[in-house]
């Protein structure tokens, strides 16, 4: 191509080009700055938009000032189709804010204007919300639903709205007097730390009630109106919240109840504010958004200087509301547990010091009555987050294991006083009588746990075998019914030496929870694995939620016997026939009849069948030991737990006769 046709070309290029921009009518421009407006608006943050009419700061502080009640929410701002006039133009924006579990959505117009070759926007309120004019602001109101009760047993309520009264001082009733000697007074009338409520009343406005406690406003309050009255100051406002029945009712299992602190707030997405109620810990926490509901959420606009005085008097509420959620009330969560069983259990492990646990449940449905944590627990779940080694309760899994190779009840077994494995030395518990060692039926070594028959059968039970026989009793097996954290149990497949030889007796890495041992036992009574059960409704769980989620297995807790335990297996590999069944449990009522937990041969109703366990556990000499006993009676299966308790039959065993007697 010649020199001369290239000039002619660019020519050409640039006669149209130059066409092109005598035809343009601004509208790419107005669109370009529509664009800017909605992303600076989705900012919250127009200090670099150009207006006309307002100062780009002044017009950021008054967005910053109508929108704050909405904060940390930002709402997506778009643009719809932009209509042209010469050098106006205006354009839709699309709103859409998250509040809550709603959208809040709206549309205003946006004007621009075009000053030379820019497009400014009009400033105007009315651009951030409809209809909003100068001196109007948005505020945010929220109102909770009353919280959703937890049931029991036939839906009997065991967390339900009961009277409380909130101690505190009002110091607007102060009346001139110290409010730091009204403070130290009151809190030591009910109870707290005194320098804390003293300084909490010192830093709050001159119009605040500073609560120092909640009170149950029952038989159990000590502290009378006429003591706290007596105190300058010092009210008891009467209000109700959700309560169990008792202070410590569950209250491993089911939680507690309270306004939400910072953590909770931030962690909720914006689901919960300051002063909504929420759940910590146990089902509580778990079930909360079920439980809960969801709030109504009330936006109005309003005079930025309105009081709330002026709302009072006003005889037409000044606000207007532009957008309004009713609120959503929670569903009550249902559950298997029978308020007198738990309450029962609790009452037996009154007195015990160190952590303890008894668990009942219905091994015909899994129905979990009872799982009480005594107040050695100190507030942990033992009942059904506790990892133990169970101990001799384990022979049962080895028995039938046992079973599978050939043997039955009848089957002689060796019982020796010591049995030495890779230079390691076991014995029977103390006291075992010398009339169930030499050459005893496998019953009879049942009956008396004698330890070193069933650590002779290592050698023809292995350890895969007894992981086998552990999830066909429902050990270490999921539980999709059962809606609660939990440990299930942990029994590993692969064992050597020493340690196959400790897990023969429950021992070695051998894992359980009293629930586990629980479900142990009523896998016998029942014929077939028990998956227990204990929330009714968890389907109804709010999706996403904890709920939602089927737990099966819970971190370790902090007893000495703690592991990183696999998770449970989805199955029974091999589920429990009726017949393996019927032979443990034979074994199970001679522990009763001939064994060492004669004791409960005069439990009133069904015969009682049991086994007991001691597990040594730390370095101390002697070691301390864990004490377990289980049991079937009828349709109900127990397990009760001692952390330091002695032996099994010893400790344990007491408390569950009282259990099973007063259980009927």
């Amino acid at each position: 191509m010649g020199k001369i046709q290239k000039i002619s070309l660019a020519l050409v290029g640039l006669i149209i080009g130059g066409s092109l921009v005598g035809c343009d009518d601004g509208r790419a421009g107005a669109e370009v700055a529509a664009k800017q407006l909605a992303s600076a608006i989705s900012a919250l943050d127009v200090g670099d938009v150009a207006f006309e009419g307002k100062d780009a700061a002044a017009a950021n502080e008054q967005l910053q000032e109508v929108f704050k009640a909405l904060e940390p929410g930002k709402p997506a701002v778009e643009t719809g189709e932009l209509k042209l006039e010469e050098d106006t133009a205006t354009v839709p924006l699309a709103y859409n804010w998250k509040i809550g579990s709603s959208e809040w959505k709206y549309s205003v117009t946006a004007e621009l204007k075009k000053s030379g070759d820019s497009w400014l926007t009009v400033w105007k309120p009315a651009l951030l919300v409809p209809d909003l004019v100068d001196g109007e602001i948005l505020t945010k109101a929220t109102e909770s639903p009353q919280r959703a009760d937890i049931l029991g047993a036939g839906d009997a309520p065991l967390v339900t709205y009961r009277p409380v009264v909130n101690v505190g001082i009002d110091k607007q009733q102060l009346a001139g007097g110290d409010p730091a000697a009204s403070a130290g007074k009151l809190a030591e009338l009910v109870g707290v730390d005194s320098a804390a409520f003293v300084s909490q009343v010192q830093a709050a406005g001159a119009e605040a009630f500073v609560v120092a406690i909640t009170l149950r406003d029952d038989a159990s309050r000590t502290v009378t109106d006429a003591q706290i009255s007596a105190i300058p100051g010092a009210r008891a406002i009467k209000e109700s919240m959700p309560l169990a029945p008792t202070r410590t009712f569950a209250r491993a299992l089911l939680g507690t109840v309270g306004q939400a602190n910072a953590e909770q707030i931030e962690k909720s997405g914006g689901a919960l504010t300051a002063g909504d109620v929420t759940g910590t810990g146990g089902l509580q926490q778990q079930y909360d958004a079920l439980l809960r509901g969801t709030d109504r959420v009330i936006i109005r606009a309003q005079k930025a200087d309105l009081t709330a005085e002026e709302i009072q008097a006003a005889g037409t509420d000044p606000r207007r509301t532009v957008f309004d959620v009713p609120a959503t009330p929670g569903t009550p969560l249902k559950t298997t547990l029978d308020p007198s069983s738990q309450q029962l259990a609790e009452e037996i492990l009154a007195d015990i010091q160190p952590a303890s646990a008894i668990v009942a449940l219905r091994p015909s449905t899994g129905a979990v009555l009872a799982a009480a944590s005594g107040p050695g627990s100190n507030g942990y779940n033992t009942a059904m987050l506790g990892q133990y080694a169970p101990g001799s309760t384990f022979k049962m899994v080895d028995s039938l294991a046992m079973f599978r190779n050939g043997m039955t009840p009848d089957s002689k077994v060796e019982c020796t006083p010591t049995l030495t494995v890779d230079g390691r030395t076991f014995k029977n518990a103390e006291g075992y009588p010398a009339d169930s060692l030499g050459s005893v039926t496998l019953r009879d070594a049942f009956a008396h746990s004698c330890n070193t028959a069933f650590i002779s059968a290592r050698d023809s039970v292995s350890q895969a075998q007894l992981e086998s026989a552990a999830t066909s009793l429902g050990v270490a097996v999921e539980a999709p019914k059962l809606g609660a954290d939990a440990f299930l149990g942990s029994v590993p497949g692969e064992a050597e030496g020493t340690e196959h030889a400790a897990s023969m007796i429950g021992q070695g890495k051998i894992l359980m929870s009293p629930l586990s041992a629980a479900v142990m036992a009523g896998s016998v009574a029942k014929g077939a694995p028990v998956s227990p059960q204990l929330v009714l409704n968890a389907d109804a769980a709010v999706p996403g939620s904890a709920a939602s989620e089927s737990p099966t297995a819970a971190a370790a807790t902090p007893s000495s016997s703690a592991s990183d335990a696999p998770p449970p297996a989805k199955t029974a590999e091999k589920p429990i026939t009726k017949e393996e069944a019927t032979a443990l449990a034979d074994m199970m009522r001679a522990v009763v009849t001939s064994g060492h937990a004669g004791f409960l041969m005069d439990v009133p109703g069904s015969p009682v069948g049991a086994k007991t366990g001691t597990a040594e556990f730390g370095k101390e000499n002697p070691p301390k030991t864990h004490a377990w006993i289980v049991a079937v009676h009828g349709d109900l299966a127990v397990a009760v737990f001692v952390e330091e308790g002695g032996l099994g039959a010893t400790t344990s065993g007491p408390l569950l006769k009282e259990f099973l007697t007063a259980a009927g």
